[in-house]
């Protein structure tokens, strides 16, 4: 059970008694009382408190977290961490100082200290403290093995399908939705407690150093890398500097643990020379460990593979949308037999339906089918669904949005996608400014029905004339563009008026 107590500890290593502190400040008796209050939940948005909730005030590019202090102790905070600017907000009586950054606490809020009293530890860097304690609560599950999921490409499918293997025989905790980052896993890890035996850990990164920085939180056993793609180039400058920051999941391993590497891809493959642990990698060539050979797609039914480990050769057939979804496979493959699974429990997993796969098929009335891909989108992300795209029966529809933080990549990238595009779609919708790049690219291909919109409400005005039964219809863009609200529409009308029919012309 998650306390204050806990947190106290881990912002001060001491154990909180009455009148006892951190570097000669003393913790006042009514304080001190409350420390073995249990927290219900830690949060970093103040519209997530909950009654019994610590709320973290952080400070970042565009809101800072101190300004909702406020807003946290009116909907139950019982306690706040903050930077030193939690002194100059001022909040009355609500908020007692406890400085744990060897500053010194208000001593009026001490003498008039009241029994409802907030507690506000005051930090030098409340991300840090927020790390600190994910950290220290972690550490409370030694027997816990976590397994760190990171890549360009393939995170959330790769991490949703290994905990459906690994649930076949342990209790397995997973990150939720994007709870992957330097502030995510970190409220991934709260929810740990002593039924958890494995959890399974999503890790995202914008700068070198974020990984190593979530593998000492989440300390890995076993790390899987899917991908190195030209992504968050405007941060990291090359994709070798990408390779590098993606390298420091393998890095952190220790020497009894493994490292689950796509060996298709070299770059991810040469990390197995940057490791302790043991390694297995998984991929399409015969050279890796754990290999796949006759794919065939079953379209919406999923896809159908040879899996090749060793003596063992099974014939797989999973719920999974297009042919890169064999790697996803083959990963999760590779952990359960990584954890010593039985090929039983591991196949089990693999066909196990209850893992929320990012690329979904929203069938529509009158046979309309809506491929949502919208979680976010690269080339090789974008190429991969242009390829499911193309297995599919009926006419093809492509709307694709703006590919973000591409850098010096990002007009090669989108060329690159409309050219196959193109090849695939008898139709493309491209929206927004870097959208706009794809429509280039496809027209110049040859594509004669090619579409440009500003944004998404103009895009679903399109769909709206140019759909039509039967028709396949792709939607995907970066996360920022965020373009769910077209498949939410598109669903919205099928649902109510059961397909479109009119036509629309292109420019």
């Amino acid at each position: 059970m998650l306390t204050l107590g806990d947190l106290f500890q881990a912002l001060t290593g001491n154990k909180p008694s009455g009148g006892v502190g951190h570097a000669d400040v003393s913790i006042p008796h009514a304080v001190a009382a409350l420390m073995p209050e249990r927290i219900a939940r830690v949060a970093i948005d103040s519209r997530q408190v909950i009654p019994g909730s610590v709320f973290f005030a952080l400070e970042g590019e565009t809101l800072d977290g101190h300004q909702f202090i406020g807003e946290a102790l009116a909907r139950g905070a019982i306690a706040i961490v903050g930077n030193a600017r939690a002194r100059e907000l001022g909040f009355g009586r609500s908020l007692t100082l406890i400085d744990v950054a060897g500053l010194q606490p208000n001593p009026n809020l001490f003498a008039t200290l009241a029994r409802d009293t907030v507690p506000c530890l005051v930090t030098d860097n409340s991300l840090v403290a927020l790390q600190r304690f994910a950290g220290f609560w972690r550490r409370k599950f030694p027997n816990v093995e976590v397994i760190g999921v990171t890549g360009s490409v393939g995170k959330t499918s790769t991490k949703e399908l290994i905990w459906a293997v690994l649930k076949q025989r342990y209790r397995t905790l997973k990150s939720q939705g994007n709870l992957n980052s330097e502030t995510g896993l970190p409220l991934t890890l709260f929810d740990l407690n002593e039924t958890h035996e494995r959890a399974v850990l999503e890790m995202g990164m914008y700068a070198r150093g974020e990984i190593a920085t979530l593998c000492e939180i989440a300390q890995p056993r076993i790390g899987v890398v899917t991908l190195v793609a030209p992504i968050h180039l405007e941060r990291l400058g090359t994709i070798e500097n990408i390779a590098n920051a993606k390298a420091e999941l393998v890095e952190a391993l220790p020497e009894n643990g493994w490292a689950i590497l796509n060996g298709d891809d070299f770059r991810v493959r040469a990390m197995r020379e940057k490791t302790r642990a043991n390694v297995l990698t998984y991929g399409l060539d015969t050279t890796n460990d754990v290999w796949a050979d006759e794919i065939e797609s079953q379209g919406l039914s999923g896809m159908e593979f040879a899996l090749h480990y060793q003596d063992t050769h099974l014939h797989v057939r999973v719920p999974l949308l297009g042919q890169h979804s064999v790697h996803t496979a083959l990963a999760a493959a590779a952990v359960g037999i990584a954890q010593e699974l039985s090929w039983e429990e591991i196949l089990r997993g693999l066909t196990d339906v209850s893992a929320q796969l990012r690329l979904i098929a929203v069938p529509g009335k009158n046979g309309i089918t809506i491929l949502d891909d919208t979680y976010n989108a690269s080339p090789p992300s974008t190429l991969s669904a242009l390829n499911l795209l193309h297995e599919m029966s009926g006419r093809k529809i492509a709307v694709l949005g703006d590919m973000r933080e591409l850098g010096e990549y990002e007009q090669e990238g989108h060329q690159l996608v409309g050219i196959r595009a193109a090849e695939v779609a008898d139709l493309v919708i491209a929206v927004g400014p870097l959208g706009k790049l794809i429509g280039d690219a496809a027209r110049a291909e040859g594509l004669a029905q090619v579409y440009y919109a500003r944004g998404n409400a103009e895009a679903i005005e399109q769909i709206r004339q140019i759909a039509q039964p039967d028709d396949i219809i792709l939607v995907k863009g970066s996360r920022g563009a965020q373009m769910e609200e077209i498949v939410q529409a598109l669903a919205e009308d099928t649902e109510a008026h059961g397909g479109f029919t009119s036509r629309a012309t292109p420019h």
